[in-house]
């Protein structure tokens, strides 16, 4: 959808959000099965609030960086 004209708003959130799913997967398969199942629903809850705080930030039509985790997901994913 984003590839023909780059829209650095676009990119910016899909930067972020591919974090989240990122950092959701290994909620999954890592801190639920080697943690423990109560930390993993912690982690759960805040990597939703972090999810809704993007899409906020999206609808109002703001670059609003995730919490702690914004600038890295912003370096690490910048060739998207």
């Amino acid at each position: 959808m984003n590839s023909n004209k780059k829209n650095s708003f676009a990119n910016f959130h899909i930067r972020q959000m591919i974090g989240l799913g990122l950092l959701g997967l290994l909620n999954q398969y890592v801190i639920k099965s080697y943690i423990g199942v109560n930390e993993g629903m912690i982690v759960a809850i805040v990597l939703f609030i972090f999810r809704i705080i993007g899409f906020l930030g999206a609808l109002k039509g703001e670059e609003k960086k995730i919490p702690l985790l914004g600038d890295l997901f912003q370096d690490w994913f910048k060739n998207i």
